[in-house]
């Protein structure tokens, strides 16, 4: 079964209660049925608990062999839903992402340009919108925008300082709508330790607040506005005018690679690198590609070879988009994210100068 787009059974299906009682005798496909409608939306929390959406999916497997296999275990007490989150939260919290090997980052002459020693740079991997918008499938534009601003990478690199225990509680309570009760049961902790971490976790967010990194507040620029400043910015960068693209950021944006250790705050020190790093320095060598990730805009970077004559990935930079300018730059360079997105290792043979 897909653990991340496990499709929910059909309206004639037998009931719940049903489909649990074939399952406990064995039925797979009742199985199937039974949490196929919860698979996406668990798949979205282990992808905010761990960062990375491939970590999600191995998790995601472990969760389902775990709920098969333990289903005479489930007494029935708590919904199908909480009984799944319980096991996903759980094994999340014992998890350690497996090593990547990332590669290597050319770094410009002379002394580093990181200037942002007030950012901590964590490991993060971009989710697709492709497949948050497997899970978007509601009416209620309060909840399509709640669902964006958790998945945001801001909001997710924040959590990521926080002690694991302490990201659990403040999911399933704040974003999940889990009780203080619910919570302390999944967890196997007193209410008082669960109002407590989420008190901690809580305080942790709000000083990211006033530092100006989460930004709180109306909805989202409108997809029109993005479009508009995702196509200056390309402009921009195909024609190599660093000038150009700094115009379009804010006076204090910011720039991430995670994993790597290194922030650039404002125009100049952003101008800086990209006048040295990527390609050398020379844009030109980089074909973007637009998509979209954590809901926000993102392009793919395809890295030309010397003839010109073929473009193989590079990296994807998410775009932050906040009132009229970018805010923030977060730039993955792995390509194996690109099979994630749909994307293709190579772009065609022949590239337009």
């Amino acid at each position: 079964m897909d653990a991340v787009t496990g499709e929910p059974p059909p309206e004639d299906s037998p009931s719940e209660d049903e489909l649990l009682a074939a399952a406990r005798a064995g039925n797979e496909d009742a199985f199937k049925a039974l949490v196929g409608p919860y698979l996406r939306e668990l798949h979205v929390h282990c992808y905010r608990m761990l960062g990375s959406v491939q970590d999600a999916e191995d998790v995601m497997q472990e969760v389902l062999l775990r709920a098969w296999r333990h289903m005479d275990a489930f007494e029935g007490r708590s919904s199908v839903r909480g009984w799944l989150y319980r096991i996903a939260t759980n094994r999340c919290l014992t998890s350690r992402s497996r090593a990547r090997t990332w590669p290597p980052l050319e770094q410009p002459q002379g002394p580093p340009l990181s200037n942002a020693d007030d950012v901590e740079v964590v490991a993060l991997e971009p989710y697709p919108d492709a497949l948050l918008d497997l899970l978007d499938d509601r009416n209620d534009p309060s909840a399509r925008y709640e669902l964006r601003e958790s998945v945001q990478l801001a909001f997710l690199a924040t959590i990521q300082l926080l002690p694991a225990r302490q990201r659990a509680v403040l999911l399933l309570r704040d974003v999940l709508g889990y009780s203080a009760a619910e919570t302390g049961a999944f967890l196997e902790a007193s209410v008082a330790s669960v109002n407590s971490a989420l008190q901690r976790a809580r305080a942790t967010l709000e000083r990211h607040r006033a530092s100006g990194r989460l930004h709180s507040g109306g909805p989202p620029p409108t997809r029109a506005l993005q479009s508009t400043l995702i196509e200056r910015f390309t402009a921009a960068w195909q024609a190599g005018d660093v000038n150009g693209l700094v115009t379009l950021l804010s006076h204090d944006a910011l720039l991430t690679m995670p994993p790597y250790p290194m922030a650039y705050r404002g125009r100049p020190a952003i101008a800086s690198f990209l006048a040295t790093v990527p390609a050398g320095g020379d844009l030109t060598r980089i074909t973007l590609v637009p998509t979209r990730a954590n809901g926000q805009p993102a392009l793919a970077a395809y890295g030309r070879d010397p003839s010109g004559t073929k473009a193989s990935a590079y990296g994807i930079m998410v775009l932050t988009v906040d009132d009229d300018a970018i805010a923030e730059i977060t730039g993955f360079t792995d390509p194996s994210l690109f099979a994630l997105f749909g994307l293709p290792d190579h772009l065609p043979d022949v590239l337009e100068a």
